[in-house]
């Protein structure tokens, strides 16, 4: 998502700090700036809203330089996408560079406002700057100890930078689930959030854990453990990679990187919106009342391809939670229909991008005829939440793998959040069933950590199947979007052909197709539907069709009876679509690099469909 690049040494650092921004341009981002200590001792910062181009020109048009600096690249989250909302953000001597969100910023502006602080952004960030500062000034406190103290106070996730007007030859970091890196120089040390932004200088890196700060000087580096103010056992890591590599974190392709990044990008989406203790989704961004939702006629949720998959699971949380029952349609399709909207109808647009031309063409229709419009989107700013009252972002960060993945699994839980939001607004959830829900949901991204690091059969079942002209996904209930998300995925990388098929529907038709050359995907987990669906496996496998089933971990029936098994932890039912995105996507990446197709840019396809 953001970028950061800090640097302390000999060299003048803007050209450095801004060449280390460029190189984790492709993370995506609405703003940058640079912050710098002259030779004089002054602080210095130049922002720009928009892209890193406008950041150069404003440092052509007023130049600055220094050998102790930091540059960032935001992704709004509090606030819009503006030159006062662009890091650094500053307080005194102090500047702040930050990733991440504060969850309890509100209450430490209060506290630091009636100290006489006075703000002067809508972010998160600056709450960071000024209680720096504090400690520096108020409590006379060494820069790295103020910052130690500073982070004590903090909740949420975050990676930080600070440089000090006052110390013009050290930098400090700390992270709490956010990316740092350091990086080991002769003479001079770096920080990051991607070790692509500095590999051109270094190569020896030191991975900050989480809890963990650093303290930089050209000199050395003194790493310790926030909490105990000890110092931890660290290992330097010496990193092959090349620049290309680094983008991908060292994985193949971007689309694996991107699987792997779903629990971070879940847990982004989820953050800051949910209290346990409360039992409450809070999205202020969502402007509707409980009367708007007792006065609705019609509720349509509109998408193209996996946005209108993550819809079509939401049609059964909307259903089960909120008692509402959603429209969900293919919005090239509802575009060109005269179905009935007024001021009374609600419309849902689900788009990544923000930009899919017949989906925004949709909420448009929509709009035309009076219909509330809402949306779920993940880029800042795009022309989707321009025209709606409110959007729920996600923030899955960049996704530049052509197949969606961390996106569809980001639209899930935001789809998920709404389901409950509104479950609560109209009465429909007492307290016991929103804890349950909302436990189930935090939980997702450690559950789907874990089965990220489970050695599976994936690579014997490309082997085995990889020259299949043809493959069938079977799915029920909550899980029969996630067939027809798992053909798609199979579809668009590996050119195999691929069915998603409701699992009761079979013998209306598919079960015709079966024989020994043609694959099956059955997902069938022990859920309300299990019985139902192990009994279509049965009769795929009566009519000798090598079958991949997805099953329940414990499942020791399931192994007898297929070809292949792939197994599910045990989750409540409204969160099986979450942890059976993992498998639907692997298994179509592991066929698609066995293959060897392009698995980033496949052919034919683009990231985004901005014409119908």
């Amino acid at each position: 998502m953001c970028g950061i690049v800090g640097y302390v040494g000999p060299e003048l650092c803007a050209d450095l700090v801004v060449d280390g921004l460029r190189r984790l341009e492709y993370r995506g981002y609405d703003s940058a700036g640079l912050a710098v200590v002259d030779a004089e001792g002054q602080l210095l910062t130049r922002r720009a809203e928009g892209k890193l181009t406008n950041l150069v020109k404003r440092l052509v048009e007023a130049p600055i330089d220094g050998r102790t600096g930091m540059g960032h690249t935001r992704w709004a989250t509090h606030g819009a996408p503006t030159e006062d909302n662009a890091h650094p953000h500053r307080s005194g001597s102090i500047a702040v560079v930050h990733n991440g969100i504060i969850e309890n910023h509100v209450e430490l502006k209060a506290e630091l406002s009636a100290l006489g602080h006075a703000f002067q952004s809508e972010t998160d960030t600056e709450v960071i700057a000024h209680l720096i500062d504090h400690h520096r000034t108020a409590r006379g406190l060494a820069l790295s100890e103020a910052v130690r103290q500073a982070v004590l106070r903090l909740h949420g996730a975050y990676s930080i930078v600070v440089i000090d007007a006052t110390t013009p030859n050290v930098i400090v970091g700390a992270r709490v689930a956010s990316p740092l890196v350091l990086g080991l120089g002769q003479g001079a040390n770096y920080l990051a959030s991607d070790v692509a932004a500095i590999l051109a200088h270094t190569r020896d890196m030191v991975f900050i854990e989480d809890g963990w700060m650093a303290t930089l000087t050209p000199d050395g580096v003194d790493v310790r453990v926030v909490a105990t103010n000890e110092s931890p056992r660290w290992e330097k890591t010496t990193v092959t990679w090349s620049p290309a590599m680094a983008e991908k974190g060292g994985y193949k392709h971007f689309m694996l990187k991107e699987i792997h990044e779903q629990p971070r990008a879940i847990a982004d989406t989820l953050r800051g919106r949910v209290s346990l203790e409360r039992r409450t989704v809070d999205l202020p961004e969502i402007p509707l009342t409980r009367e708007d939702l007792e006065q609705l006629r019609h509720f349509y949720i509109v998408g193209c391809g996996t946005a209108w998959h993550a819809g079509l699971v939401g049609r059964y949380l909307f259903e089960d939670l909120a008692g509402l029952s959603p429209h969900v349609e293919v919005a090239s399709e509802l575009r060109y229909r005269n179905a009935p909207m007024d001021e009374r109808t609600l419309v849902l647009a689900i788009s990544q991008s923000g930009e899919t031309a017949d989906t925004l063409a949709a909420l448009r229709e929509g709009k035309r005829k009076g219909a509330r419009i809402i949306s779920i989107c993940n880029v800042i700013g795009a022309s989707i939440p321009r025209e709606c009252e409110g959007t729920l972002y996600t923030h899955a960060g960049p996704e530049i793998g052509v197949a969606s993945t961390k996106a569809f699994t980001t639209q899930l839980a935001a789809v998920h959040l709404l389901a409950l939001k509104f479950g609560q607004l109209l009465g429909r959830l007492d307290d016991a069933a929103m804890e349950a829900e909302l436990t189930a949901l935090m939980h997702v991204p450690t559950v789907i950590e874990e089965e990220l690091s489970k050695p599976a059969d994936y690579l014997e079942i490309a082997r085995a199947w990889h020259e299949a002209a043809s493959m069938l996904y079977l799915g029920r209930g909550n899980l029969y979007p996630l067939a027809l998300e798992g053909a798609l995925k199979l579809k668009e990388i590996s050119y195999i052909h691929a069915e998603g098929y409701p699992a009761g529907e079979m013998k209306h038709g598919p079960i015709a197709l079966i024989d020994e050359r043609l694959p099956t995907v059955v997902l069938n987990p022990r859920d309300a539907h299990f019985q139902k669906v192990r009994s279509n496996l049965a009769e795929v496998k009566a009519r000798s069709g090598p079958v991949l089933v997805v099953a329940t971990e414990g499942d020791t029936d399931a192994a007898d009876l297929a070809d292949f098994t792939l197994t599910l932890p045990a989750v409540p039912e409204h969160v099986l679509p979450l942890v059976a995105a993992v498998p639907m996507q692997l298994i179509a990446y592991t066929m698609a690099d066995f293959k060897g197709t392009d698995v980033d840019q496949p052919r034919n396809l683009a990231k985004s469909v901005t014409v119908e």
